[in-house]
């Protein structure tokens, strides 16, 4: 099964909660104001059910399919859903715009109306989805960070299982060190993957373990070092001092680390992920995100809100706990799935 298949099936909460208020804001509308008799009545097609497919394969609208005319009501109640489904308030705004240019009084289907606001989706997307960067310098140091429940330490084991299988040597510090689960977890997915994964005692500095780790990785010549952060809430700000204690100890060992800033986001917390952007990039200089969980919410919409915002690359995103539910982040992919084409 190919990823984008998955994603389309297991985006369900987003893309229905998408698609039907697409559908029901055309629908609504066009029961309300019939066609006047000086505009064409639309001829039913035959029920053979062959030449409807082909047409809605093609993202086409049947002739009979109910239609309303783009308008300064239809705008508001488009917005009104793009919010609803976290957008927020900027990004919905200026989709709605753009899709108005040029398009005021046009009568427009469902399926025309989620083709139009996936292609402004997927313009919003494209400039973000980068896959992770891969530098010569060795090792190449990634620091995971996020809040409690993100999706950090999945995310890291099946990023390291992937990077092994890519031919890379990868080495994991669990820094989680106040978490005896998320060490446990670590260690299941190293074994899985054949990669070694440096513990420390419970309760001991994480800053520590990321400085020995790099020497670790130095002198075993490995590619990768990935380094698991405890999951931190930004307003615990003796946590986030700790975090920051973390950056400055790798960058004594080498300036030019952490080499990657990987902020784990959780889907279902929709627009609060904005302010865990803002905090954890001026605190530990983010330089990318991965976003979890897409399966389990109708808020995925908050992903398009934050590439808009922010610009950050998307290196990749997750819709399930297997290792191959974890992939490189596709723009048209991604737009189309979540309005449901």
């Amino acid at each position: 099964m190919s990823f984008f298949t998955k994603l389309r099936e297991r985006l369900t909460r987003s893309s229905s909660k998408i698609g039907e208020g697409l559908d029901e804001l055309v629908r609504v509308t066009e029961a309300a104001s019939p066609a006047t008799p000086s505009q064409p009545q639309p001829r039913p097609l035959p029920a053979s059910g062959g030449l409807v497919e082909r047409i809605f394969r093609r993202g086409e609208s049947p002739p009979d399919a109910p239609r309303r005319a783009l308008d300064d009501a239809m705008l508001e109640d488009l917005e009104d859903m793009l919010v609803q489904t976290d957008l927020g308030v900027e990004t919905a705004l200026r989709v709605t715009a753009n899709i108005a240019e040029g398009r005021m009084g046009r009568r427009l289907s469902a399926t025309e109306l989620k083709e139009l606001l996936a292609a402004e989706i997927a313009r919003i997307m494209t400039p973000v989805a980068r896959a992770l960067p891969l530098y010569p310098k060795k090792p190449q140091v990634v620091l995971v960070v996020g809040v409690n429940g993100s999706g950090k330490t999945t995310t890291i084991g099946k990023l390291a299982s992937q990077l092994k299988a890519a031919g890379k040597n990868v080495v994991i510090a669990a820094g989680d060190t106040f978490r005896a689960a998320a060490v446990e977890q670590l260690q299941v997915w190293g074994q899985r993957a054949g990669v070694p994964v440096m513990v420390a005692a419970q309760g001991s500095d994480p800053a520590s373990l990321a400085f020995e780790a790099m020497t670790r990785a130095e002198a075993d010549g490995a590619d990768l070092l990935l380094i698991d952060t405890a999951g931190r809430l930004q307003n615990r700000q003796d946590l986030m001092e700790e975090l920051a204690k973390i950056v400055r100890v790798i960058r004594k060992k080498d300036p030019s680390a952490p080499h990657n800033t990987l902020l784990v986001l959780d889907a279902t917390t929709g627009q609060n992920a904005i302010s865990q952007v803002e905090t954890f990039r001026n605190l530990a200089d983010v330089s990318g995100l991965v976003m979890t969980k897409l399966d389990g919410t109708a808020r995925g919409g908050v992903l398009v809100a934050l590439a808009d915002r922010f610009g950050l690359p998307i290196h990749a995103i997750g819709v399930g706990e297997q290792i191959d539910d974890l992939d490189a982040f596709d723009a048209n992919d991604f737009a189309r799935a979540l309005v449901g084409l």
